[in-house]
């Protein structure tokens, strides 16, 4: 699903530990999750200040998954 390559790929590229990144992905009736798991040094830059890089994320997500009609969350999880 291009979803949870999109997440990955933000991800990977703002980590200093790569190899940590797993993106999951979540169906639901009427939502779909993607679980974001990654070091735990990482997490402050994938969330950026004042949660500015993680805000934009999923502001883009919403904005390619609106067309089917679904929710989309993205979670980040230790």
């Amino acid at each position: 699903m291009k979803e949870k390559e999109f997440v990955e790929y933000i991800a990977k590229s703002l980590a200093d530990y790569p190899e940590d990144v797993v993106v999951t992905l979540v169906e639901g009736e009427k939502t779909t999750l993607l679980e974001l798991k990654m070091n735990p040094k990482d997490i402050g830059k994938i969330i950026g200040k004042n949660g500015s890089i993680i805000k934009s994320i999923r502001f883009l997500l919403g904005n390619v998954h609106s067309k089917s009609g679904r929710r989309i969350a993205l979670e980040i999880k230790e």
